[in-house]
């Protein structure tokens, strides 16, 4: 077996001997290194002793395609594949000599293998150096967009969507006018939360995570700034705006009282902010804070 396999090695590399010098080389190194064409040769010394190394295989394949020995690299992939070694890798790296070759419709469909397999990190795909060159190829373009919505469901969820409106750079100024300070409020995560950064005319600062819980359907924000203020609320659209409801807990006292927020997109673009607070467990409610968010012109 071990003698088949060496055999055929040197008739593909079209050579007479393998240097021992190898031996005590760490092909990994090389690999490592980006010396492809020691890295090929050190392999195949590896592969030749233990021919059931899955990971030698593969990663002779790499080093072969990368010191352009296109032959080599599909023969060391069909001895990968043959171990059951890394079938999605081989799979990926079988297109990208397919790229290399010219054959774009049997690279994309060795993808479409990988996307059926229930692979989702299409960012792998995209930004690798010879798989991203198929963009613009329709079914490429088709796949991609498919593994997208598996890899970043928020973003495709128009439910995430809701409290897209706050989105932005604000200034704040209060009923009468008055600045109150700046508000930063960014998508995250693709898509699955949004991020605020309150900056207060006083020095004060804050943030909050905000996100649609999937499971209750409801959004949720956790507010929490320098003073020791801890707004916990959820809710969801109402006529009105994004009502959230819950407590506000104070760390200096160790007192939580009922605490909601009410954001309203106005005809003009602004956004009213509304809080208030209850000290009769929500039978009444008090102004906590009113501002109305106008969005920083950009220069």
């Amino acid at each position: 077996m071990i003698l088949r396999k060496l055999c055929k090695i040197l008739i593909i590399l079209g050579v007479l001997t393998i240097s021992s010098a190898w031996a005590e080389t760490d092909a990994n190194d090389l690999y490592q290194a980006e010396r492809w064409a020691e890295a090929l040769e050190a392999y195949t010394a590896i592969v030749a002793g233990n021919p059931d190394d899955g990971l030698s295989w593969l990663r002779l394949a790499v080093s072969a395609r990368r010191a352009e020995r296109y032959d080599v690299a599909l023969n060391a992939l069909s001895e990968a594949d043959d171990l059951e070694f890394a079938s999605l890798q081989v799979k990926m790296e079988r297109a990208r000599l397919k790229v290399l070759s010219g054959d774009t419709e049997g690279a994309v469909a060795d993808l479409q293998a990988v996307a059926a397999s229930g692979f989702t990190a299409v960012g792998i795909i995209t930004s690798d150096p010879v798989l991203g060159t198929l963009a613009g190829n329709a079914a490429f373009d088709s796949m991609v967009a498919e593994m997208s919505v598996a890899a970043y469901p928020c973003e495709h969820d128009e439910a995430f969507s809701a409290f897209d409106f706050w989105v932005g750079e604000w200034e704040v100024h209060g009923a009468g006018g008055t600045y109150a300070g700046s508000n930063v409020i960014e998508r995250a995560e693709r898509g699955c939360v949004l991020i605020e950064i309150w900056s207060s005319a006083s020095g004060g600062s804050g943030m909050s995570i905000n996100y649609l819980d999937k499971v209750s359907g409801e959004w949720v924000q956790v507010w929490n700034d320098a003073s020791g203020s801890q707004i916990n609320i959820r809710g969801g659209m109402t006529e009105e705006g994004m009502l959230l409801v819950g407590t506000i807990h104070y760390v200096s006292s160790g007192s939580t009282q009922p605490f909601r927020g009410l954001w309203t997109l106005l005809p003009d673009g602004r956004v009213r902010q509304f809080f208030e607070t209850s000290a009769d467990d929500g039978e009444t409610w008090t102004s906590w804070f009113e501002g109305f968010y106008t969005r920083k012109s950009v220069e």
